[in-house]
């Protein structure tokens, strides 16, 4: 699987780029036909402490899922976000083979 890191109006150091492709790659042990994920990082400018948000686009053959987080942290975003996609991923299996 290919993983596309964007950040917007920073730039990402490698230490968090490692890890969310780490991350992300630990989500083919669950739907192994993962085209590719893009991982937008943003900014927002608010007084708010949760001003960091996390958008996951992960493709799989005929569909994308999106998960947009925000929260103190990007990786805490990256973790909450790829647990979700781990749920979405493990119902299109089960879906898959329903229909098999």
């Amino acid at each position: 699987m290919k993983v596309n890191v964007q950040s917007v109006n920073f730039n990402a150091d490698q230490k968090l780029i490692n890890f969310i492709e780490n991350k992300l790659g630990k989500l083919e042990n669950y739907f192994d036909k993962i085209i590719y994920a893009d991982v937008y990082l943003k900014l927002e400018n608010t007084t708010e402490p949760k001003n960091k948000i996390t958008e996951i686009l992960l493709s799989v053959p005929g569909d994308e899922m999106v998960v947009k987080k925000n929260h103190k942290k990007f990786e805490e975003g990256v973790d909450e976000g790829v647990n979700t996609l781990k749920r979405q991923l493990k119902k299109r299996k089960e879906k898959i083979r329903a229909y098999a």
